[in-house]
This record gives C-alpha cells, structure tokens and sequence, in this order.
C-alpha cells in the first residue's frame, strides 16, 4: 500500500474558553472585601503551519481528530486562569484548504504560511471584572465561550514548475531519475508509479523543480484509474510536458493518439488550458523508436508543439530538454507580478451598523443574529438570575429592546438569539435599565418573575424569620 496521501478530511476543535469565577474576598474581621473573581483563559487555536519538511499528509489520514487544549477556569485572589495551548499543525507546500462545501478557505503556499481553522473560544470574565458603581459586588461571572468545531478537507497540490504527464510505463519516472536525483521505482509493467515524484533539476543558472503525474489513462478526470486522484497535482505547474513511447508494445496505441487522449483529459479536468506544452519522444534508444520518432515528428512540429527526442537508458537529448524547459520557466518567473509585503487592511464599520439585526420569521418569531448579542448569550450562566439581569442590560444598551419595539414585537412574543440549530428562545417583557438600587442578593434579579428555586428557598426563610420576629416582638408577658 502507498505511503503518500494527498486528500484527508480533518475534524478540528479549538479549546474552549475557561468559566470566570464568582468569589468575594473573605479575611479575619473583614468577610466583604469585595469581589476578586478572576478571568477564565483563552482557549488553544487549531493552527496550519507549511513545514517544507512534510511532504504528505498521511498522519492526519490516521488521526484526523485534533483538538486543543481548553482555557482554566478563574480562581479567588484575582487569579486569572491559564490560556489554552495552541496546536500546531504541520502541513506540506502547497496544501489547499476547503469546507466541506468545496470552497477555499486558504492556500497554503510558502514556508510558515499559517490558517487558523479553529478559533479558541474566550475566556469569561470574573465578577471582580464586571463590578460597576451600580453593581459593586457581583454574585455572577462570565462563562467561557466553546471552542469553534468544524471539519475541513485538505487537498495537497504539488507545487513543482515541470509536470511530466503521459500514459503509464511512457518512461516519465526514468526521465526524472536522470534529469535529477531522485530515486522513483521504475519497471515495465503498468501503474508503476503510485504516487508523484519529485525531483530538483539544474540547468544553467536556473532550478527548478519537475514531477511526475501517475495514472493518466481515458476516463482519468472522470475518475477512472489513479489519475483523477493526481490530476490536481498538475495545476500549480508553469509548464507540461508530454512523455510519448515510441516503442510501445500494444497494438491498438500510437504516440500521437496518445496524446490525443491525454489532452482531451486535461482538457475535461479545466483550468490548464494557458500552460505551455512540450512533447518528448522517448526511447529513441530502440530501433523502431527512432524510426517511429522520425515518422511522427513532423504531424507534432505542424501542430505548434516543440518536440525533443529523448532516452533516459542512453542519455541523449536530455541537455538540451532541461535548457529548453529552463527557458520556458525563467521566462515564467520573471512574467510574475513582484511579490509585495502583505498590508495590514483596517475595514471600520460603518457608523449605522449597529452589529446585529432583527428579523420576524414566518411563525412570529423574532430572531436577532448578531456578533454580540449571540457571544453574550453564550456567556451566560442561566441559572444564576443576576447574570441573566446582566444579560438584559447589556442587550438594552445595545439597543436590541428597541430594534425589538420598531419591528412589532410585544410583551409575550418569541424571541430568539442565535442561529436555527443553536439558539436561546424565550418570551420578551421590556425591561427598563436598572441600578444596583433594584438588585437584591448576590445572584439574585428582582425584576424576574420566577427566580431560581435556591433563591425562592432563601426568600421563604427570610419571611419566616420576619414573621417569627414580629410575632416575639408583639408578645409582651408583662
């Protein structure tokens, strides 16, 4: 079985953001000393990394689940939690990265050229953080927001400057073991080559890079044989170059139909219709070759091709096939636009772009998306009633009440924070932005209606004491 894998699917998950702590700061003579809850940390990033030392992706192929590492929760004392720990992804040059859409997040071309496909999620914020004036001793903190979870698909396009493409056993591998120093597996059957070999060639003052494309056969781009799994590997080349046998063994072949046939392969996979193309009559080294070559020659030259003769046993006209191809990509390199420092783009937001928006869906509900708004909602702990307190001024300032009152909603009427599959629905009363003056306990809203049953527990206590106390203070025995 091959080594070499080019196509994996990755399931990456950053940690999550650790929970901020609600603590108040206890001593002798001194149990108030206010509110010194500590951040959670950040959550690690999934993050790619070209690494010029990778040259497959076959370890994600066996563990394609990677996850970072989650945020620590706060601590008293102001004891921040520790961040998450970055994973770094190793990937080769020139690996493309899409959703499972199809669509381009990033190409990765170039040494330590990175893509963050996981963002770590926030750390929440500690109640010595969201002491106000109005809110002096917080019984709440933030939560951590979960790390983002997605699967990508990672697509491994060689990046070579030569691509040597042609039917199986043409001689493409013996080719490149000669004009360079790389070592593939050569013999005289069929799919010899099971993955694309590259190898460094030198001509003159100029180097490139040449590969072999494997298992180009009719039907390859439709997916028939091994060609459609490597037809990608052709599409970052600045030239191609056909490898014709002449001294193919079969039949029913000739070189010219074999080239016939590759192009209208290439032709159906797209994309590679402005690339220059050389044709290489191999294994002239044979009687019949030659003869053959000589024959064939001149249909190729009428067509446009610039044709070589070659054999990689004999070591002929290979000098003047890496100077011809040196040529071509010289001339390549220098029709490139000059490489410029990426600029560092600030997009200011628009002074009415209030960061959300409200809208009413067909069943009556309404349904506000927004960056904010929805990373707020995930911030809360709902069974802390001040937190959700917290949550509604927040939204107030923000201006979601009155988005809410523009668009026609009333007291009662659903609304929803959040995408469909993921969202926190309830039933909206208007609120009014209040002060500490309406907050009763730590944890505890006197604006909601039904507060926790811990909370409710602690109200019916504090009634039954009252009640006890009013009723020892009217008794008087004397």
């Amino acid at each position: 079985m091959t080594t070499f894998v080019d196509r994996v699917e990755l399931h990456v998950a950053a940690g999550s953001g650790g929970h901020g702590c609600a603590s108040v700061h206890r001593e002798k003579f001194k149990p108030l000393g206010g509110p010194d809850g500590g951040n959670g940390g950040r959550g690690g990033d999934v993050i790619l990394v070209v690494d010029q030392s990778v040259t497959t992706l076959l370890d994600y192929h066996h563990s394609p689940h990677r996850k970072a590492t989650n945020g620590q929760p706060g601590a008293g004392d102001n004891r921040s939690g520790k961040d998450g720990q970055d994973l770094v992804l190793p990937v080769p040059d020139g690996t493309v990265v899409l959703d499972k859409q199809g669509h381009v997040l990033a190409d990765l071309v170039g040494q330590g050229t990175t893509f963050i496909a996981g963002q770590g999620g926030r750390g929440g914020l500690g109640n010595a953080a969201l002491a106000s004036a109005r809110r002096k001793a917080p019984g709440f903190a933030l939560l951590g927001e979960p790390g983002e979870a997605r699967d990508v698909v990672m697509e491994l396009k060689t990046v070579a400057d030569v691509a040597l493409v042609g039917y199986p056993s043409a001689g493409k591998s013996s080719l490149i073991s000669v004009l360079s120093a790389a070592k593939p597996k050569i013999a005289d059957y069929p799919f010899t080559t099971l993955v694309p070999n590259l190898g460094v060639v030198t001509a003159g003052s100029t180097v490139y890079t040449i590969a072999d494309v494997p298992g180009l056969i009719p039907g390859a781009s439709q997916g028939r044989g091994l060609g459609l799994e490597f037809l990608r590997h052709v599409e970052r080349c600045s030239v191609l170059v056909h490898i014709l046998d002449t001294a193919t063994l079969e039949s029913d072949r000739d070189p010219v139909s074999d080239l016939d046939v590759i192009e209208e392969e290439l032709r159906q996979y797209g994309g590679l219709d402005d690339r220059p193309r050389i044709v290489v009559l191999n294994k002239i080294d044979i009687p019949d070759g030659q003869d053959l070559a000589d024959m064939i020659r001149p249909e190729l030259e009428a067509r446009g091709y610039r044709v070589f003769e070659a054999s990689a046993i004999a070591r002929t006209g290979l000098k003047e096939l890496s100077f011809a191809l040196a040529e071509i990509i010289a001339a390549a390199r220098a029709a490139k636009p000059v490489e410029e420092a990426t600029r560092i783009v600030i997009r200011p937001k628009a002074v009415d772009d209030a960061g959300y928006t409200v809208v009413q869906e067909e069943d009556g509900l309404f349904r506000v998306r927004g960056e904010k708004p929805e990373r707020w909602v995930r911030q809360t702990d709902f069974n802390n009633d001040e937190a959700v307190g917290y949550l509604a001024d927040r939204l107030n300032r923000l201006g979601v009440e009155d988005a809410l009152m523009k668009a026609g909603a009333r007291a009662g009427d659903g609304v929803a924070i959040g995408p469909e599959d993921n969202a926190v629905v309830f039933d909206w009363e208007p609120t009014m932005m209040a002060g500490a003056e309406m907050l009763g306990r730590r944890g505890e809203d006197h604006r909601l209606e039904a507060p926790r049953p811990a909370a409710q527990r602690r109200k019916d206590r504090d009634a039954e004491r009252d009640e006890a106390q009013r009723e020892y203070d009217e008794f008087d025995p004397f």
